[in-house]
This record gives structure tokens, sequence and C-alpha cells, in this order.
């Protein structure tokens, strides 16, 4: 078990900040966090000890399942598994194994309400969802123009209407799916009059967006990866809600990963690469005020993409 975080007003926040330790406002949020740098995966309480805490490698994915077990990347981008508390492994997949003599990359799991869980393989281009026995139930084609393994595709989650709404990192672009794959809707990520900057950290720019998430409101929230911004976006492709990199008083984004938006209003950011003076996680207002943050460069590291919180216990 780990050192319990420190709680602490906003104000005196940033002084802890600096000495390395963990840390995040009180009252505290439940949270699972990422991170392949200290190849690290741990469901966080809200006092900041673990919960739980699992080993991994390179990872973009995970998703703590309604029996309790997680389903996430335990040893690298290909191999898929659903894991118990206790560390049993009741299902797994390898999609190097799938795809032999290929070059293919999973940067997108979700275990599906039927039961089945749909895998996103970059490189070979497919969206497929895998029966509990292992076989291929569906398979849907992606349209990538120029395919890459590492980076056709990041989040993808497949909606209530049956379609998937897709996050293509190296076009740019968010696609919705249809189950015939079609692409009923797309949206470019602008470059807001910027020009490309190559880097990971708050120095690069670009639109290789991370995450696409569909909200009740028909609304579509863009992680925008390393355009260091957040856009919620209509059907019709109208921004009407953007926060971007020096948006927060005392805080840097850089690549903007997973984005959440809740019931209450409220977006959580996940804040990637953007060096240990800022948070890695942090809940903003609609008016763009940090009610929450949390910063741990003692136990995670400046890669953790997979970052969201969790119902309370």
């Amino acid at each position: 078990m780990m050192t319990p975080a420190q709680f602490l007003p906003l104000a005196l926040l940033s002084t802890i900040l600096g000495t390395g330790l963990q840390a995040q406002e009180a009252p505290g949020r439940r949270f699972l966090a990422a991170d392949d740098s200290t190849h690290r995966l741990a469901i966080v309480k809200p006092d900041g000890s673990f919960e739980r805490e699992e080993k991994v490698g390179a990872i973009h994915d995970a998703q703590l399942l309604a029996n309790g077990n997680l389903l996430f990347q335990q040893d690298g981008w290909n191999h898929i598994v659903e894991k118990t508390p206790d560390g049993k492994i009741v299902w797994e997949y390898d999609a190097g194994k799938a795809n032999p003599g290929k070059a293919v990359e999973v940067h997108a799991v979700q275990r599906l309400e039927d039961g089945n869980t749909m895998i996103v393989e970059s490189g070979v281009g497919r969206i497929i969802e895998v029966t509990k026995d292992g076989k291929v139930a569906k398979e849907v084609k992606l349209q990538v123009a120029n395919p890459n393994a590492h980076s056709d595709t990041r989040l993808v989650r497949k909606l209530a209407s049956g379609n998937y709404l897709v996050a293509h990192e190296a076009e740019g672009k968010a696609k919705e799916y249809a189950p015939d794959g079609k692409v009923v809707w797309e949206f470019e990520v602008p470059m807001f009059g910027k020009p490309e900057a190559g880097g990971h950290g708050p120095e690069a720019f670009g639109n290789h967006l991370f995450s696409a998430i569909r909200l009740a409101n028909g609304n579509t929230l863009i992680g925008t990866g390393n355009g260091h911004s957040v856009l919620e976006v209509t059907p019709e492709k109208k921004i009407v809600w953007e926060l971007h990199q020096k948006d927060l008083p005392g805080i840097t984004l850089a690549w903007v990963c997973r984005v959440e938006r809740l019931p209450n209003g409220n977006t959580v950011i996940s804040n990637c690469h953007a060096g240990p003076e800022n948070p890695q996680l942090i809940e903003v207002t609609p008016d763009k005020k940090v009610v929450w943050q949390w910063r741990d460069f003692k136990n995670f590291g400046n890669s953790t993409p997979v970052a969201f919180l969790l119902p309370a216990k």
C-alpha cells in the first residue's frame, strides 16, 4: 500500500507539487492511471493509496469492468488481458499472433454490453469484436490513407447506435463509422493558424488527436493530442466549447489524451508529456475553473496517457 497523498487547498498545492510528492486536491477522487515510463497501472483511492496495481508496458487503453476485473494491455501494444483482482488472467487476445508477419498495434479496447470485446488493430486497419472464446464475431475495415501500425488510431469507442467513433491520430480526424464501414461523420482537428512543430511536450504542436467521445447532447468531445486542447464539436462541426494550452492559470497542457464530460458538466482532461511541474489529470468547470487536479511524479512519470475518473466506492 502506498503512502496517502496530500490533500491541500489549491493555494498551497503548487508549493507541495515542487517537492515531487504525490498530491491531489481535497476532496480526493478515485481514478485509474497508467504510465508506460514507470510500467505502472493503478487504481488510486481518494486518500491517494493504491486500491490495485499492475505492471504494464506500452499502454493506451484500459477499462475497469463491472465484475471488478481489469481489461488492459499487459505487456505491450498487442497483448490484451482481462485480469481478476487476485491476478488471474481469465481472457486474453494477442493481435500479433492473430496477424502473423504483419505490422500491427492495438491502441483501443472496449468490453461491450453483449460480452464481446472490441479491439482496434492499427496497421492492418480493422475494428474487430471478439467473443469470449476468441472468435472474431464482427469486422469493420478502417479507411486509412497511409496505414501505419503506430499512428492509424488512438481511442475508439462503440456508440449506442452501433456505430464506432474513431480517433485517427496521423490524419488528425475523428471519424464515425457505420457497421458496414461507411464513414457517416468526420471532423478534422484545426491547426488554428499555427505551424506544425515536432516533439511530445509543450513545445510540440499539431492535430494528432488522441480521443473523441460522443456526448449525451450529440456533440463530440475531442482530446486533440499534440494540439494541447479540448474541443466540443456539434454534429454540424461547429466548435461550441474549447480549452487551449495556456487557458488554465499555472497549468500548461501538452499531449491531451483522454477526455470525459461529467454529469455535472465538468470536463476531465488527461495531460500527458507536460513535465513534472504540471498535473497529469485535471477537472475543470464549463467556465474553465480548475476544481481538482492530480500530479504524481513519484509513482508515475511523464508518459501517463491513460488516466480517468472511476465511480466512488
